[in-house]
């Protein structure tokens, strides 16, 4: 008996249910990718970067931003990109993921109640799991449950502070949540709305602000904007009250210990914010692409297009068919979407023209009539 046969076993639990994950190559027509506005291989950035080097920015920070590692480049990209936003303070972390986690393990407390979109991220999630207040979930952009949920929580005797948490682009559907009726629920409520704006930023929004445009600067709202998607980068930025901020530099354990996102990156960044804002054509050109798939692909009003297949076997089968035929679509299947959706995710990039969307659309057809 091997030490590791628990874990062969498990993974052939996951073979059973047609779940299995693995790597594969980047290879055709980028209809995977989250790289909304061609930015992450674009000259400018490129350019920006070496221009960075040039300077003397450093590739790596070399320890934890309360260590040493707290670089200019960081400082000057928080500084700038809470001007942009309108928020008080903003505060660079790795990975969206790594900002969620610290978010919702260190804001909310022992005492008060978190209440979630049914189809909130993972990360929030695992943030949630490391946390101590209670949570609860709410049907999809249903203002209605996340009021009553509230509502019962009070009813219950608490007393503590409600959270409610959102995406404002879903990363999965492509749809978009309610915010300005959930911001005027948290006013109601006195109770913090915090956002996810990860797959709008850079798209959507006055100058690519995002969808949760106009609600920054408000002490009741913490914005996540992740940098690898639209802006084509690398990282996340928390934009927040400045006391947010200093509470996550004192207790958020993954911002603590953690080492320091490179300077380099966060020059990078830097770079594509000045770029979203000088560019709307970036954007211009995106929400063309957008509208010209949907009149051949089922229409979500955003740059991602679900194509709901149910069952897992089939939706990978017709993803790796259409992998075959040269185009780069995944299948997304539970846990990460609910049970029986599982689905082509199709995201819309100015990595793609409008021939190559007219021929996926095609295939899509034929595989799934």
């Amino acid at each position: 008996m091997s030490i590791l046969d628990a874990h062969r076993e498990a993974l052939v639990r996951i073979a059973r249910r047609s779940r299995t994950r693995s790597l594969i190559p980047r290879a055709g027509h980028d209809f995977a990718s989250n790289d909304y506005l061609g930015l992450s291989r674009s000259a400018e950035l490129r350019a920006a970067v070496a221009a960075a080097l040039d300077r003397g920015v450093a590739i790596g920070a070399g320890g934890s931003r309360l260590l040493r590692g707290n670089d200019p480049e960081h400082e000057a990209l928080e500084a700038e990109a809470a001007a942009f936003f309108g928020s008080e303070a903003s505060l660079f972390f790795s990975s969206g993921f790594a900002a969620n986690s610290a978010i919702f393990s260190t804001l909310p407390g022992g005492r008060d109640l978190i209440v979630h979109d049914s189809l909130i991220h993972a990360s929030a999630h695992e943030g949630m799991r490391l946390g101590r207040a209670t949570t609860v979930a709410a049907a999809h952009n249903d203002v209605d449950a996340f009021a009553d949920a509230i509502a019962r929580w009070r009813a219950e005797g608490n007393k503590g502070r409600a959270w409610i948490a959102v995406e404002s682009l879903y990363s999965m559907d492509g749809d978009k949540a309610p915010l300005a009726e959930l911001a005027a629920l948290a006013d109601r409520e006195q109770a913090f709305l915090l956002i996810d704006d990860a797959h709008a930023v850079g798209v959507f929004g006055r100058d690519g602000r995002g969808l949760a445009d106009g609600l920054d600067g408000r002490e009741n709202v913490v914005v996540l904007r992740t940098c690898g998607k639209a802006l084509g980068c690398e990282g996340a930025l928390v934009c927040c009250p400045r006391v947010i901020a200093d509470l996550l530099v004192n207790k958020g354990r993954g911002f603590i210990f953690s080492t320091a996102p490179s300077p380099l990156a966060a020059a990078a960044v830097r770079a594509s914010l000045a770029l979203v804002r000088a560019q709307p054509e970036r954007r211009d050109q995106l929400a063309r692409l957008v509208a010209f798939a949907g009149g051949r692909l089922p229409p979500s009003g955003s740059q991602i297009v679900p194509v709901i297949l149910g069952g897992d076997a089939r939706a990978m089968a017709v993803a790796a068919e259409l992998q075959r035929r040269g185009f780069d679509v995944r299948g997304i299947r539970p846990p990460t979407v609910p049970t029986g959706t599982a689905r082509l995710r199709i995201s819309l990039t100015l990595n793609v023209d409008e021939a190559a969307v007219a021929a996926l659309a095609d295939a899509v057809t034929e595989l799934t009539a």
